[in-house]
């Protein structure tokens, strides 16, 4: 972006084409260009309390559930997520209502001019560095009492671990975005673990570890407490609640919400490390109210979307297909980029869908339908929003659609399901 540009920048809608131009294949990987302009702005730390929530899956999930527990036991609270699905202002999160679109130019301004600063070389950024910049910039000028911050790839070397958080926590552990974490789950660890802080909490959901995460904590003398081990929780056999149990807290009788109940189990128990732990009917209330856009949503009696695009989230989804298809079908739309596990990741759902709509993605990064077509028999669409209308015109009133496989696969059924409702 050159200096002529920004100023003529004066809407979101101005914005985002600049810096979604912005290219990171000629940047080397690294936090020092962060480092700089996070320094000049103010931002390597916040005045609020930072929980930054890394690991492979449930990491929106998880601070969805501990956004909802804190709101509902009275706490303000800012959250930071990525990718948005339908509209940019998804990212950022204060006390459930996103800034307007007028605060995100004056952060993205001011970041601009601190990366331009007067007689100093420029310094280039990616697109998710400036995003998170700004995302930093709006927390630091609300001042919630707790923010969230969500990793977007790794954790070592991700964007969100300039700041200085008080707490962290890694979800899972798994095999993802392998050509930059690493082939094996010790690699990955590693990258995750370097989000953990020395003398500062960390919370670990993953039941079985790597051992490169357990060292890393153990070097950087972080207090690490993992599930299994320093707290525990067990879903009741009526499967409609659940318990928890650690760090001398016992709840019994929870509402399983509609995430994942492991990663309320996550939630919970980093709560209660903090010094913002609510109180039972809070924790209650805040199971009960926990939602987030795109998983495991339902968008109609017939239409349901997951953003599920590796082995473990599709395992979680099969795991919930029985209770959502009911007494007919289930129809499948999938599309999913070409750098995933396609194979690994459509196999839970074998056994389960009935009829396969496989859609193209576009980009680089999207795979063909003609290349899912290698792993599931399906019929083969141009786009998303084909596979969708096909799939519509087949069902019948009994009936369950899943559209699945990627956040880009999710974003197209929603924009083709709000372009219907308006008709």
């Amino acid at each position: 972006m050159s200096r002529d540009i920004a100023p003529k920048l004066r809407t979101l809608a101005d914005w985002l084409p600049v810096l979604e131009g912005l290219n990171m294949a000629h940047i080397e990987l690294g936090l020092s260009r962060m480092n700089l302009v996070a320094e000049r702005l103010g931002l390597l730390s916040l005045p609020s309390y930072v929980i930054t929530v890394g690991g492979t899956n449930g990491k929106g999930t998880t601070c969805a559930l501990m956004e909802s527990m804190l709101r509902a036991g009275g706490h303000s609270v800012g959250v930071y997520s990525s990718p948005h699905l339908v509209d940019y202002r998804e990212r950022v999160r204060v006390n459930d209502d996103s800034p307007a679109a007028a605060d995100f130019c004056a952060a993205f301004a001011a970041v601009d001019a601190a990366r331009m600063q007067a007689n100093s070389p420029e310094v280039a950024l990616t697109y998710f560095e400036f995003t998170t910049l700004a995302a930093l910039w709006l927390f630091r000028a609300a001042a919630p009492q707790v923010v969230l911050l969500e990793v977007g790839l790794g954790g070592r070397l991700d964007a969100t671990n300039v700041v200085a958080s008080d707490q962290t926590v890694v979800t899972t552990i798994a095999l993802d975005h392998t050509d930059w974490l690493g082939s094996d789950r010790e690699s990955v660890g590693f990258e995750k673990a370097g989000i953990f802080r020395g003398a500062k909490p960390a919370v670990c959901g993953d039941a079985e570890p790597p051992a490169s995460l357990l060292a890393h904590a153990k070097q950087l003398g972080t207090p690490l407490y993992c599930t299994g081990r320093d707290y525990f929780w067990q879903v009741q056999e009526s499967q409609e609640q659940w318990s928890f149990s650690g760090f001398g807290v016992e709840l019994d009788t929870l509402p399983l919400p509609l995430l994942p109940v492991m990663n309320a189990a996550t939630a919970v128990a980093t709560l209660a490390l903090s010094p913002f732990m609510p109180d039972s009917n809070a924790i209650k209330a805040g199971l009960m109210q926990a939602q987030l856009i795109g998983r495991l949503q339902q968008l109609t009696s017939q239409l349901w979307v997951d953003v599920a695009h590796n082995p473990e989230s599709a395992t979680y989804l099969a795991s919930r297909l029985p209770s959502i298809k009911g007494p007919g079908r289930c129809l499948a739309v999938v599309g999913m980029l070409k750098d995933k596990d396609i194979a690994a990741s459509l196999a839970p759902l074998h056994g389960l869908v009935d009829d396969w709509y496989l859609a193209s993605l576009n980009g680089p990064r999207g795979a063909s339908a003609n290349e899912l077509s290698q792993w599931q028999e399906g019929a083969c669409f141009s786009s998303v929003a084909d596979a969708l209308a096909a799939a519509h015109a087949n069902a019948k009133p009994h009936d369950v659609i899943i559209a699945f496989g990627s956040f880009f696969t999710v974003a197209d059924v929603l924009a083709s399901h709000a372009q219907a409702s308006k008709a």
